[in-house]
């Protein structure tokens, strides 16, 4: 899992165009899932890149006040799929 910490909690998880489920190059179609971006403690979540598929890249949202982490994946990728699955 590309963020740390027991209770990283998807909070939404989106798929663009999921035809594709074993395409992860740059032209696949992605999906994305939203963090939580801080631990119940208030300690910031490390992000390490998926190097499972090429068109993964991060982005800091707010959403209601609350700042999130959203991860962007091809929707074949093995971890997208793991993320939006727990």
């Amino acid at each position: 899992m590309m963020v740390q910490g027991s209770d990283s909690e998807i909070l939404t998880g989106m798929v663009q165009g999921a035809d594709s489920q074993q395409d992860v190059t740059y032209r696949a179609p992605v999906g994305s899932v939203d963090l939580r971006a801080f631990d119940d403690d208030g300690n910031p979540y490390e992000i390490y890149a998926c190097h499972d598929c090429l068109p993964w890249h991060a982005e800091v949202v707010v959403i209601e006040g609350e700042i999130l982490v959203r991860e962007w994946h091809a929707v074949g990728c093995p971890q997208f799929q793991q993320l939006i699955r727990d």
